[in-house]
């Protein structure tokens, strides 16, 4: 019922009437005034209640006048009456009817009350109800009344007081609270202050409100009480006490910060009064220091004193609480000094309350966010924020290092330091007494030796304090053990737990922010503000090292699980904060103090190591103090529960494990599971730590890489107490789930993982690197896990995996190691494609092509035991996904094709089985892109050199594969070329061109050629098996599928596969070794023919060649269309020459062949047709025996037959007809000659003679070739002959000399030569005939113009006649002449002896053929203007003139005989034509040729019968006669000097005599009677006159006389010298013969003389005939009768010249 109702209204007037009654009635007798008040006051209220409608505001009016009874009352001092009439004031009060006038009385009566000391309780309760139940009571008055309460708070009865102390608490709250109603009321009012003085003129109020007024005045006075000075404003104060007027300060500012804040003028006294106060009276606490005598100091220092110290630290907690923001540097000065208090030399007291301060702080986050922006992200200040977690930091260790305060020692060790000092104190000290060594059952923290306990102190999140709220004491309480460490633990703990919640929400929000904004702009980035992450991460900059040292010594220290529990989250959380801010150093810290801890005390694990040396170089320095990161003790008091090996390369040992350890490795695998997308490149740590820790528990990968409790393989084995075997499987359990949970993490994440992984497992690999300990296989086995757990991701982690199990640990030394790579490499791989991928991997090539690439990688390791790994995985991978690989497919191959031969046997096996399988298997299913692949690896199979039974058998898989492309070929075809399409187009679109393997020819085309080229690098393989097997194989392959190709195609094949494989094979052979091999490996005997690689390499030369020209043969009107088919054969050609001259015989002879074969001279000979198997066995090459002869010499192949029969004819049935018109195709003469060139070359160059000396040995051509060469020759012929000139026929010339002037080895002369008796031709020298002869036979028959080449076949011959007298030379080489050869053995040293030929037979069929050749042409202008008949005489005179010299006897009669026959031809010729003059030089040769033959210088053979003698004769006597009948009947026509030698040259022969000299040899020398009497005769028969008819006859016996005459002188002088000089020996028969003889021929002379005109005669020969005359006077002495008889007739007719002389003038005129 409110006091405004009617009813209440009544009420009151009834109360009010009773109190006055009972007051008149009370006063009656004694206060007779105070009675006549009353009851006037009756009447007064009832004249009001009934004037009035609104009865209260007409008492509130008059309330002066109503309550004047009562304060009358009041005033008689009588307790009965006074607490009547305040009974009464106080309901009025109540009904709010007590005006401002009436206020002020009561409160001046209340105060004469109370300086009397009457009813204090009852004033008390009176001002109460005043002062809250309305507003009238202001300025002074109400200070009076405040006054009032102060005043009796001090009196002597102690419930008053504290009745007072409560009402002044609540009047304070009044004022404050009137102050703000009055705000409320005029909040919508704005008013402009007036500015304000920056004066602390405290009358500056006059801005204020009354409330406010009132307000402002009680707390300036509060403040000036405080600090001992006169208040303003409550006068009348008496005493006052610090605690009181502190505690006053507090509730103000706790209950009403929103005054401060909203008036300027509240904030000043804030500033200006409220701080430095606090300041001021901190003093005594900052300057005292415990434990330094005041004898120091120059003034007595104030101890600190507990209630005022108190007090102040929880108006500072108010004053920072609440008007942080007004104060800023004057909050700094308060924490610096909170800061202070936790100092070690404080008061235990002081300390603790500080620590509890400091919990309030820290349960407030959005506080300690505002210092961390105010000062430690302000330049210039000081870091608040760092300061407080330090100190409490260092705090805690003090706790640790100096527990006991009053001790000297400890007190002087240096704070924070652990030295020994300290120890020794700490132990000896009162503080350490009571720990025992066992283990207690109460949560308490132990470090060397110091054990703490830890209480409950608060509940998580709010500083609940004890000692700030003991504001009744006055004596510092003393502080339990282990208090300050729990409230400083709490403190610590909770401090993590605000800051991060606050964060992590403020993140969350952040998030949905952004996750928000995505969805509104989805193509927009988000901004975040950039403001929080700054202050976040400073907050965390700055007191993550305080934290990290504090807890990380806690978690050492402590014994208590859920202790531990706590510490451990803090780190987690905090780690995992750092994470999401980005902050790594941080993070990394934490993390690795969790990881330290859970590892056993210094274990040397590099990772953590070097984290903490980059922490401790930060030892963090507070005002003098050291934070340091203090190291493990190693005396922990922990239950063990694990002993086992370290995996560091520590000295062999083993390492124990604890509880505790333990509960750090799950807290360590929880961080990891829950925070591992924060975790970043700190997994590293975390990993590295778990790894130790599962090798000391001895958990080992198995299969898939989950870990399993093994034993260690060596030394001690491990020990685990029950308690821990049962924890394994949920630890192992834990990690594989840790890993699971991987799936989870964001891709950056899981790269972090993954990177850890990586450089975990090279770790490892380093440590397995020296010793031979087994490696530690966590991280490979995990790696294998992760990767099997994020298959649907595979594409972000697959590089980095692979590339890290590839590179690293495949390639480790160590096998076990290398082993795990490659089976967790191999496993991923099967698992990645057996995954059921989305897209599919049928559809995803580019998926497939990475899950495969690692294993085409692995080919890149050397170690064996991973290459049969990969190629046991590959082999798994054919059979289970083979049918799907699809584009995979060139990886895979890849892989079996990656064999090296150094790789070893088996390995190539494997290899070769997954080859095997694929072209047995997967041919039809892998892309036709695939194929050449394929081709590829069989090839790379071939060409190993580790098993020659593998390359063989890939030769016949290339065949397979062959028969493959053919069968399917129009498949494959369409499939290439649709790829080809899409290859083209995406080339187009990038502006690029096609880049493939033999780009022009179609797909399919490229596929065989492809085929062939390995084929073709196969035939040049270093083993001739191999060689062998690929010729043939690739010839077949052509001759069987060149069908397919398209016709561009050949042109590849022909220059790219075909002439490339010759290039290749001409170069290995010429530069092949011509050692000898010893044997084929094992017993196999290798053939002489076959025993260098010289000869092997030539086998190859032989059947590519024959394969080469065996195709230009058969494919000969295909290759023909192609447009560089001259090229071709060019090139081809080149080949053939540059075989035929290499320096091995079988080779230079094959090579004639194929040159035979494609000209399409001879048909190939059957294998069982071969000549010469005999001759092989013996070591002689076979020999190609002349495939002309079947023709006829000189008759070449006739060309009637039409090309398509001759082409069917050579190669059977498998040529379809040519189109027609290309007969003439293949006449080309271009070709024809081009081939002509190539002979000339070879020609050429192979019967060259060696330039050097004889001591280097050269190679001489066979016989067999050198015919075979010349054999091409008539057939080539026959194509040229049209364009053939004079130039071609000297070249021809000199081959053909060439040819014929080689020797032939001694040891091969005997095939050669048939026997040493019969004079026969060797089948070269007859090839070398033939082709003169077919030429001379084509001129025969040709044009008028060809037979200018007569005199040039004919001055070939000539030299070839020359060979009978003069053997050709070879270069300088000395050839034994062939008639001993036969005998002489060849020494061992010598090289193989030459043997040049028998050339006589060859030279006199060269000669017959002259004769012959002459008789058809001897009127042939060419052959009388080249002077050939003199060529022909000059060459015979060589023969001629040695006579008995030459090497045969058969040569000079054939000579003669032939010379005659010429003569006999040519003479005529020559009479024709003596004008012209083309015969004039013949003469003189011809004149030679006689004398040298008729008068030779040699002599004959000692053996010569008569017989055979006379024969010779007569054939000096036939050379006489062709003279007198053929010469010189025609003198006219014939030079005169000719005649003259002629004449001489009778007179020579007529006069047989010897020479003075009487040698053996002449009397030896039989006398050519018959020879004489003819030439005499012949002289004679010239000499006569009678006939002449004509001058020149006149001539001709003149010279005859003359020389007749001469001869005659000769004689007789001769004669008359032998007689005298004979004595009486008689003369020889033929010499006196001779005389008679001559004496006849003179008298003969003088009758013709006498008959001749004397002016026919010459006046020589008359001189002449007179000069005999003494001559035949001097023979008159002679002693032979006949002699005599003979002179006598000779002297008769001398007596007609017989006359007196003339006058001298008549003789010098005739």
């Amino acid at each position: 019922m409110s006091t405004s109702s009617p009813e209440a209204v009544k009420k009151l007037l009834e109360n009010m009437q009773t109190d006055l009654r009972s007051l008149s009635m009370e006063c009656k007798k004694k206060f007779p005034p105070v009675k006549e008040a009353a009851e006037s006051g009756i009447v007064k209220i009832k004249t009001i209640a009934a004037r009035n409608t609104d009865i209260l505001a007409a008492l509130k009016e008059n309330s002066s006048e109503v309550v004047q009874p009562f304060l009358m009352g009041c005033g008689t001092k009588e307790p009965k009456i006074t607490q009547l009439c305040l009974a009464a004031i106080q309901r009025l009060m109540s009904h709010e009817v007590v005006s401002e006038a009436a206020a002020g009385n009561i409160i001046n009566m209340l105060w004469q009350l109370m300086e009397n000391g009457l009813e204090e309780l009852k004033l008390l309760q009176t001002v109460l109800v005043l002062l809250t139940t309305n507003t009238v009571v202001h300025d002074e008055v109400l200070s009076k009344a405040i006054v009032l309460c102060f005043r009796l708070h001090f009196t002597k009865d102690n419930i008053t007081n504290n009745t007072a102390a409560a009402t002044v608490r609540q009047v304070v709250t009044v004022v404050f609270e009137r102050m703000v109603a009055e705000d409320e009321r005029f909040k919508g009012i704005v008013e402009q202050p007036p500015p304000v003085q920056g004066n602390s003129n405290r009358r500056s109020v006059s801005t204020l409100r009354p409330s406010a007024k009132d307000a402002y005045m009680l707390f300036q006075d509060l403040c000036q009480l405080v600090n001992a000075d006169a208040p303003y404003w409550l006068v009348g104060m008496t005493e006052m006490t610090r605690t009181f007027g502190l505690e006053l300060l507090e509730s103000v500012l706790n209950d009403f910060p929103e005054v401060f804040l909203q008036h300027q003028e509240f904030s000043f006294l804030l500033k200006e009064r409220v701080c430095p106060l606090v300041i001021k009276l901190f003093s005594p606490n900052i300057k005292f220091r415990q434990g330094s005598s005041s004898a120091a100091s120059p003034a007595p220092v104030e101890k600190p004193y507990f209630p005022i110290c108190m007090r102040l630290l929880r108006v500072v907690s108010v004053l920072i609480k609440h008007f942080y923001s007004l104060l800023v540097t004057e909050c700094e000065i308060f924490l610096s000094l909170l800061v202070k208090f936790l100092d070690g030399e404080k008061p235990q007291w002081l300390r603790a309350v500080a620590v509890e301060s400091v919990h309030r702080l820290c349960v407030q986050p959005h506080l300690l966010r505002s210092f961390c922006q105010s000062y430690d992200m302000k330049q210039h200040s000081t870091k608040v924020f760092r300061d407080i977690v330090n100190a409490l930091g260092s705090f805690i260790q003090s706790l640790f290092i100096v527990p006991n305060a009053g001790n000297p020692a400890a007190a002087s060790a240096p704070a924070g330091g652990s030295g020994s000092g300290a120890q020794g104190a700490v132990q000896g000290g009162p503080g350490a007494g009571g720990v025992s060594g066992s283990l207690t059952t109460q949560a308490a923290f132990e470090y060397r030796g110091t054990w703490i306990p830890l209480m409950t102190v608060s509940v998580q999140g709010s500083a609940k304090a004890t000692y700030l709220e003991m504001l009744d004491k006055v004596e510092p309480p003393s502080i339990p053990e282990g208090y300050a460490m729990s409230v400083a633990f709490s403190a610590l703990l909770d401090l993590v737990r605000g800051i991060t919640s606050m964060i992590e929400r403020e993140l969350a929000k952040e998030e949905e922010e952004a996750a928000e904004w995505r969805d509104a702009h989805p193509d927009q980035e988000w901004q975040p503000k950039p403001g929080a992450h700054l202050v976040w991460e400073e907050m965390v900059s700055a007191c993550w090292c305080g934290l990290l040292a504090a807890l990380s010594l806690l978690l050492d220290a402590s014994t208590d699980e859920t202790a531990t529990e706590n510490i451990l989250k803090a780190e987690l959380t905090m780690a995992s904060l750092c994470g999401r801010l980005g902050l790594v150093t941080p993070r990394d810290a934490f993390i690795t103090a969790i990881c330290k801890a859970s590892l056993p005390p210094h274990y040397a694990l590099t990772v953590l190591s070097s984290n903490a040396a980059n922490l401790s170089s930060k030892a963090y320095s507070i005002q003098g103090q050291s934070v340091q990161i203090i190291s493990p003790s190693s005396e922990s008091h922990q239950q063990v529960v694990a002993v086992g090996q370290p995996l560091t390369a520590q000295p062999q040992g083993t390492v124990v494990l604890t509880a505790k350890n333990i509960q750090c490795m799950r807290t360590l695998l929880n961080l990891a599971h829950c925070h591992g997308a924060v975790l970043g490149t700190s997994w590293q740590l975390v990993l590295a730590t778990l790894q130790h820790l599962v090798w000391i528990l001895g958990l080992k990968p198995g299969v898939g890489g989950a870990l399993k409790p093994g034993r260690a393989v060596e030394g001690p084995s491990t020990v685990l107490t029950t308690a821990v075997m049962t924890d394994l499987p949920v630890i192992s359990n834990i990690l594989s789930r840790l890993f699971e949970s991987s799936q989870y993490l964001d891709d950056v994440s899981l790269h972090h993982l993954i990177n850890a992984l990586c450089s975990l497992s090279l770790e490892a690999m380093e440590m397995a690197y020296g010793n031979n300990k087994e490696p530690s296989l966590f991280a490979v086995a995990k790696l294998l896990e992760t990767g099997l757990v994020n298959m649907d991701r595979i594409e972000i982690l697959w590089r980095p995996l692979t590339g890290h199990l590839l590179e690293k640990v495949c390639q480790h030394p160590n096998s076990r190691m290398r082993e795990w790579g490659a089976e967790a490499l191999t496993a991923l791989i099967k698992a990645g494609l057996a995954y059921k991928h989305d897209p599919p991997l049928a559809h995803n090539q580019r998926l497939q092509l990475l899950l495969l690439n690692p294993l085409k990688e692995l080919s890149n390791v050397l170690h064996a035991d991973i290459r049969q790994k990969q190629l046991e995985s590959v082999l798994q991978i054919l059979q289970s996904q083979g049918d799907s690989l699809g584009p995979g497919w060139p990886l895979v191959l890849g892989v079996i094709g990656a064999i090296r031969n150094d790789q070893g046997e088996s390995l190539i096996r494997t290899a070769f089985q997954c080859l095997q399988l694929v072209v047995t298997d997967f041919l039809p299913t892998m892309p036709c892109t695939c194929l050449h692949i394929v081709v590829d690896v069989a090839g790379s199979f071939g060409l190993q050199n580790q098993e020659l039974n593998i390359s063989l058998t890939s030769i016949g898989l290339l065949w397979n594969i062959s028969d493959y492309f053919f069968q399917r070929g129009e498949a494959i075809t369409q499939e290439l070329e649709r790829e080809e399409a899409a290859l083209q187009k995406q080339a187009q679109e990038k502006g690029e061109t096609l880049n493939r393997p033999f780009h022009p020819a179609p797909p399919f085309d490229c596929l065989w050629l492809c085929l062939y080229a390995k084929l073709g690098e196969l035939c040049v393989d270093p083993r001739p098996a191999v060689r062998k097997s690929a010729g043939q194989t690739m010839f077949s392959t052509i001759a069987a599928h060149g069908t397919l190709l398209q016709q561009p195609t050949w042109h590849i094949v022909v220059w790219k596969v075909l002439f490339h494989l010759l290039d290749c094979v001409r170069r290995s052979s010429t530069t092949a070794d011509k050692e000898k091999i010893e044997s084929g490996g094992g017993n196999i005997l290798i053939h002489h023919s076959r025993d260098t690689a010289e000869k092997q390499w030539a086998e190859t030369w032989v059947l590519t060649l024959a394969g080469v020209a065996r195709i230009f043969n058969t494919r000969r009107y295909l290759l023909q269309q192609l447009g560089d088919f001259f090229k071709a054969w060019e090139v081809l050609l080149d080949h053939i020459q540059s075989a035929a001259l290499s320096k091995n015989n079988e080779v230079s002879l094959a090579a004639l062949k194929s040159f035979q074969e494609i000209l399409q001279i001879v048909t190939p000979v059957k294998d069982s047709d071969k000549p010469g198997d005999a001759l092989a066995a013996m070591g002689v090459p076979p020999v190609l025996i002349d495939p002309l002869t079947a023709s006829g010499p000189g008759r070449p192949l006739m060309r009637s037959d039409s090309l398509v029969e001759r082409l069917t004819r050579y190669n059977g049935a498998e040529l379809q007809a040519p189109p027609p018109g290309e007969e003439s195709a293949l006449e080309d003469s271009a070709l024809w000659w081009s081939a002509w060139n190539t002979w000339y070359r070879t020609g050429t160059d192979s019967t060259r003679p060696p330039s050097g000396g004889t001591e280097k040995l050269s190679f001489i051509p066979s016989q067999p070739f050198l015919t075979a060469l010349i054999q091409i020759f008539p057939a080539l012929y026959q194509h040229i002959k049209a364009g053939f000139s004079m130039e071609d026929l000297k070249k021809l010339g000199v081959i053909l000399h060439g040819a014929v002037s080689v020797p032939i080895s001694s040891d091969a002369s005997p095939f050669i030569l048939p026997s040493y008796t019969e004079a026969v031709l060797t089948s070269l020298q007859e090839a070398v005939l033939t082709a003169l002869d077919v030429l001379q036979k084509a001129i025969c028959v040709g044009p008028e113009n060809l037979q200018v080449m007569y005199p040039a076949i004919f001055e070939q011959l000539l030299l070839f006649v020359e060979f009978s007298c003069k053997p050709p030379q070879y270069g300088k080489m000395e050839t034994k002449h062939v008639a001993n050869a036969k005998y002489n053995q060849i020494q061992l040293f010598a090289p193989a002896e030459w043997v040049a030929l028998n050339y006589v037979p060859f030279a006199e069929r060269s000669l017959e053929v002259v004769v012959d050749l002459y008789h058809k042409t001897a009127c042939h202008k060419a052959v009388i203007s080249e002077k050939v008949l003199q060529n022909i005489i000059k060459t015979l005179r060589m023969p001629l003139g040695l006579k008995y010299a030459c090497p045969s006897e058969s040569t000079w009669k054939l000579a003669v005989s032939s010379l005659l026959k010429v003569l006999s031809i040519g003479l005529p010729v020559a009479r024709q034509h003596a004008s012209s003059g083309k015969f004039d030089t013949m003469w003189p040769e011809l004149a030679n040729a006689f004398e040298d033959f008729l008068f030779t210088k040699s002599t004959p053979p000692d053996n010569l019968s008569i017989q055979e003698f006379q024969k010779n004769e007569a054939i000096d006597v036939e050379v006489v006669q062709l003279i007198s009948t053929e010469i010189l009947p025609f003198a006219n026509f014939i030079p005169k000097d000719f005649v003259g030698q002629i004449m001489a040259m009778l007179n020579k022969g007529s006069i047989h005599s010897q020479s003075p000299s009487f040698t053996e040899a002449e009397i030896d020398m039989r006398m050519r009677e018959e020879f004489s009497k003819v030439c005499f005769e012949t002289l004679l028969q010239f000499s006569f006159s009678n006939k002449v008819s004509t001058p020149q006859e006149g001539y001709i016996s003149r010279m005859a006389l003359s020389v007749l005459l001469k001869r005659s002188q000769d004689v007789l002088r001769r004669y008359v010298e032998d007689e005298r000089l004979s004595g009486r020996c008689p003369l020889p028969r033929q010499q006196v013969t001779e005389i008679i003889f001559v004496l006849k021929a003179i008298s003969t002379l003088m009758d013709s003389l006498k008959k001749t005109q004397p002016e026919n005669v010459d006046g020589n020969t008359w001189a002449q005939v007179i000069a005999l005359y003494p001559t035949l006077v001097e023979c008159i002495t002679c002693s032979s009768s006949e002699v005599s008889s003979a002179l006598k007739e000779a002297l008769g007719p001398f007596k007609d010249f017989m006359q007196p002389p003339v006058s001298r003038v008549q003789n010098g005129e005739s």
